[in-house]
């Protein structure tokens, strides 16, 4: 074989594989799943899941609102979406249920991007006594608007209401209104099929909790469409008033399990050791131990 013919053929074949390589490496950027999912659901409104509490948004052309944030990276993930689809750069509402650092910990990322922050009373205090505790409050940002008890604005042409019925998840959990759309971001207020977290260090009451849920079914209707914060494998974060019941009904059932063991005179050790809930069949894993702890905490002080 002659030199120039062998150098061809080298040739060919180095070009081929560096060929392939790039196309491999650009099949490989193009198979990359985007971290995140954005999801409409109507009028506007929908939500976005990457990691920590589910978070709301509305995107229109004349209004852009979120609620809850995440943490950091997963709050700029949510601006740059933004952005891109509306092609504005500024939040008119950032609102947080409660101040949790999976619905809070992404405020700051908005820092200089929205026009104001909205929370209720309590979720604020909660958040700076937690942020001072963990010598974390350099890293936050912290609500400017607060409530009590209501709170309504118009968003564009979209109506928000925040209601807040007392002690539940935490003693802050604002709900959250999109009228026109007919959608209710409920933060923590429930946990979709997945053992809840009941945070007894910010005033919880899983007793008022179960009221809290009865208002929710009363104030809104049946088309209502709404948010939840969180949801167990193979359940959704978006459901119906059927959604809420089965979580108020467990939430029930555990105050009876729990009560009637303290009333036989089992020890919190003995409690602790319960598998399941009855009643309850939906709620199965791990994560027993925080609702179990925080029912005996909240009866044994009676």
């Amino acid at each position: 074989m002659s030199s120039r013919r062998k150098f061809m053929q080298t040739t060919a074949l180095a070009g081929l594989g560096m060929s392939m390589i790039h196309s491999n490496l650009f099949a490989g950027i193009m198979n990359q799943e985007i971290p995140y999912k954005m999801t409409p659901l109507r009028n506007n409104v929908g939500f976005f899941t990457e990691k920590g509490g589910t978070i709301g948004w509305m995107i229109s052309k004349d209004g852009l609102v979120v609620v809850d944030t995440q943490f950091p990276e997963q709050a700029q993930h949510l601006i740059e979406a933004i952005k891109k689809q509306s092609g504005r750069q500024q939040i008119d509402l950032l609102i947080n249920t409660h101040h949790h650092g999976d619905h809070t910990g992404g405020n700051i990322a908005f820092k200089g991007l929205m026009g104001k922050l909205l929370a209720h009373e309590n979720s604020k205090k909660n958040q700076m006594r937690v942020a001072e505790a963990n010598n974390t409050s350099a890293a936050q940002l912290y609500p400017d608007t607060l409530f009590a008890k209501e709170w309504s604005g118009k968003v564009g042409e979209e109506i928000l209401s925040l209601k807040y019925f007392g002690a539940a998840h935490t003693d802050g959990d604002a709900l959250v209104h999109f009228e026109n759309a007919n959608i209710v971001h409920m933060g923590d207020l429930v946990f979709n099929r997945r053992y809840p977290y009941i945070d007894k260090t910010a005033g919880a009451s899983v007793k008022n909790w179960i009221e809290v849920l009865e208002q929710a079914q009363k104030v809104y209707d049946k088309d209502t469409k709404f948010i939840f914060g969180h949801a167990d494998n193979g359940f959704e974060v978006v459901g119906t008033k059927d959604d809420i019941r089965a979580f108020q009904a467990y939430l029930s059932r555990l105050l009876e399990e729990v009560g009637t063991a303290i009333k036989a005179g089992k020890t919190q050790d003995e409690i602790m050791k319960i598998q399941a809930i009855k009643g309850a069949d939906e709620w199965k894993g791990d994560g027993i131990s925080r609702s179990l702890s925080a029912a005996y905490e909240e009866l044994s002080s009676q």
